[in-house]
């Protein structure tokens, strides 16, 4: 089967393209970097050719309603317009927790991410989507963009946040398995309020940045309620904890400044 991972060479899509390497499966990595673009089209006939799977990671580089919308839109109506065409059987398209939910209360971003989900359930195509928690990787920038001075101000808001190996993980298993014509979730084993979250990783790096929670901080644009970015209870999840995932970078960050014996 040949599997087209748009969004191939990012930080999930290069994670889930190792992972099907390991498969069976004909795997291609379609991104601008390898000369595929799916908001221009550019590339992209001759990339589904033959594909029974496309597995959309894409991501807008604005964050604002309108940007997002105008990439989101345009890029996700191509995929399956194309992928129509080409005969594709599977559309996978990964999102995020709370997307329907602050598309309605907050607009922006999540507004763009609801109308590409609305598109992929009223196309033809057979899909399903990936609804992830926060990513452990963005942890620090969520830390950077909540800091003023030597303070970091965050929402009194709750997450559960995983792993980027286990969202890529989540795609491949969905990706491999049936359409589910829905909206699946997936999280991490445990919560944490943003402060406490953004406080450990701090603590790892010895960062002596204050954290505090304000009831008027926003998360990036947006006013959170508290349980506003939590799965539902019946959400699959992962067993990598956050500070497992800490050392393991920690680990890996000592290995590769220790110089080779000679």
């Amino acid at each position: 089967m040949k599997i087209v991972v748009v969004g191939g060479t990012g930080l999930i899509g290069s994670k889930v393209v190792n992972l099907l390497a390991r498969t069976e499966h004909e795997v291609v990595a379609a991104s601008r970097a390898t000369g595929v673009n799916s908001y221009t089209t550019e590339g992209l006939e001759k990339a589904l050719d033959g594909a029974e799977t496309v597995i959309d990671l894409s991501n807008s580089s604005y964050t604002d309603q309108e940007g997002a919308l105008d990439f989101f839109y345009t890029s996700t109506l191509n995929l399956l317009t194309f992928g129509q065409a080409a005969g594709v059987r599977h559309h996978v398209a990964l999102s995020v927790v709370g997307t329907d939910r602050l598309a309605q209360t907050e607009r922006g971003y999540f507004f763009a991410k609801d109308a590409q989900e609305t598109l992929i359930r009223r196309s033809s195509l057979p899909y399903s989507i990936v609804h992830a928690t926060q990513f452990f990787e963005f942890v620090r920038s969520i830390g950077n963009a909540a800091t003023r001075g030597n303070v970091v101000r965050l929402s009194h808001a709750r997450v559960q946040p995983m792993a980027g190996d286990d969202v890529a993980a989540a795609v491949v298993r969905t990706a491999l398995g049936e359409p589910t014509n829905s909206t699946v979730e997936f999280a991490g084993p445990e919560v944490f309020g943003l402060t406490e979250l953004v406080q450990l990783e701090l603590r790892s790096r010895n960062d002596t940045r204050q954290v505090v929670a304000d009831p008027l901080a926003r998360y990036f644009g947006n006013a959170l309620a508290e349980n506003e970015l939590l799965p539902a209870p019946d959400a699959y999840t992962f067993p990598t904890r956050f500070e497992d995932w800490l050392q393991q970078v920690k680990s890996a960050k000592s290995l590769s400044q220790t110089p080779l014996a000679t």
